[in-house]
């Protein structure tokens, strides 16, 4: 047993060195499971505000992910106790489309990557004046520097294989400002990348939140493809997502990448409208991981 581990890690070591092949179509099934601590406070769970939903633990819990890749198209269907969503992404036009099944309603929006920008520069600026205002909540959360900081790939010697691919164990540490160092395990096959999808499952799914997980920033430097990671979150709360299965054999139609022609699909800056502003003001929604 301890020889066939050892040409097994022998083998993965020598894989890390090529290259990885790239697919450019591909269906990929993946896990995430976001786990509360056993002993939260039930005061501390958000209830619904008055005028909007609360997405303050929208993760918690176990949540389906099915990728659809097809050149510059990307489909993510994800499915929770909360109901459906469905995320295209144009990667020619940089736009992003997202359409909401909650409580019975159907909802769209869709914004270009210059949208999302100036959003998230609008979000940085109100918590700015926000912790000039409450020097507590400075202290309590720092400042998330965004595209700073430097990333780090330590690999391990630890092999297992997920989904029927070899992988290799490896930590990414991203040390930002102030010292702070954001840490998440990564267990990735150096068989193959997918193009225009650096990984499938978690926030990184979700349109301006994959900014949020700073753990994560480092994930284009690896030599091959994420099939788990594992990761710290705010509240006392661990992210654990996992690719259950992997097609690159069967044939994706033009129509999966349609959008729903039965639903208005507004500007991403109207989901504060739904979502109530005291949830975020300007994006409430993408305040999930507070």
């Amino acid at each position: 047993m301890k020889i066939s581990l050892s040409i097994l890690s022998l083998l993965l070591a020598s894989a890390a060195f090529a290259q990885p092949k790239v697919y450019n179509q591909a269906i990929i099934n993946t896990t995430t499971n976001v786990i509360a601590p056993e002993d939260e406070a039930v005061e501390n769970i958000a209830q619904e505000p008055r005028g909007g939903m609360n997405f303050r633990n929208m993760m918690d819990g176990e949540t389906k992910f099915v990728t659809y890749l097809k050149g510059d198209l990307v489909k993510t269907s994800i499915k929770s106790e909360m109901g459906k969503s469905t995320l295209y992404r144009d990667n020619s036009k940089k736009l992003t489309t997202m359409v909401m099944e909650m409580m019975g309603s159907k909802n769209g929006f869709f914004a270009s990557d210059e949208d999302m920008a100036n959003m998230q520069k609008r979000r940085d600026s109100m918590m700015a004046e926000r912790r000039k205002a409450d020097t507590n909540a400075a202290r309590r959360m720092p400042p998330m520097e965004r595209n700073q900081g430097t990333t780090d790939i330590s690999v391990t010697g630890e092999t297992k294989k997920i989904a029927g691919y070899n992988c290799i164990k490896a930590y990414l540490i991203t040390s930002r400002l102030l010292g702070i160092k954001d840490t998440a395990i990564i267990w990735y096959t150096p068989e193959f990348k997918l193009n225009n999808v650096l990984s499938t499952g978690g926030l990184n799914s979700m349109p301006g939140m994959g900014n949020m997980m700073p753990a994560l920033n480092g994930l284009d430097k690896v030599e091959g493809f994420p099939m788990r990671y594992e990761m710290k979150m705010r509240r006392n709360r661990k992210m654990e997502v996992e690719v259950t299965k992997v097609d690159f054999t069967k044939e994706i139609e033009a129509k999966e990448f349609e959008i729903p022609k039965d639903i208005e699909i507004k500007p991403m800056s109207e989901m504060q409208n739904m979502f109530g502003r005291g949830g975020g003001g300007g994006g409430g929604f993408m305040r999930g991981r507070d």
